[in-house]
């Protein structure tokens, strides 16, 4: 059975979003700054997808049907559609790769607790270093 238009039409959209949308779209190639700093950007990724179209008749039905009937062929009606994609790509955190230690760090933070939590690492931390220099 031959393809119908409309198969093309969904094909060359999905394969245009399919180049578009990699596993490099969402967790980015990694940037390395001089100080031995590594950065990966992680993205959110949404896309959308429509497709539609119609096939035109110059008769009615009936004379379109009796005309196949006497000339026993299947006629190929004229067709007409469309398709379309859209998608929207927003960074949404950094994970920061620094010697033995790895962050992730969001773009947008939700509560003022979220960004404390975020610190407790760093604060131990320090208060450990702080602990060891005066013990010493």
């Amino acid at each position: 059975m031959s393809e119908h238009p409309i198969e093309g039409l969904m094909n060359t959209a999905m394969s245009s979003i399919q180049n578009m949308i990699d596993v490099n779209t969402i967790i980015g190639e990694p940037i390395e700054t001089n100080n031995n700093v590594i950065i990966i950007p992680v993205s959110k990724v949404g896309f959308g997808f429509a497709a539609g179209g119609s096939e035109f008749r110059g008769e009615t039905i009936n004379e379109y049907n009796k005309k196949e009937k006497e000339e026993q062929i299947q006629y190929k009606l004229p067709f007409g559609g469309g398709a379309g994609a859209g998608v929207s790509i927003n960074p949404v955190a950094f994970i920061v790769v620094q010697q033995n230690n790895v962050k992730l760090l969001p773009i947008e933070h939700c509560s003022s607790v979220d960004r404390l939590l975020d610190y407790i690492p760093d604060v131990i931390e320090k208060m450990n270093n702080y602990l060891n220099k005066t013990n010493c």
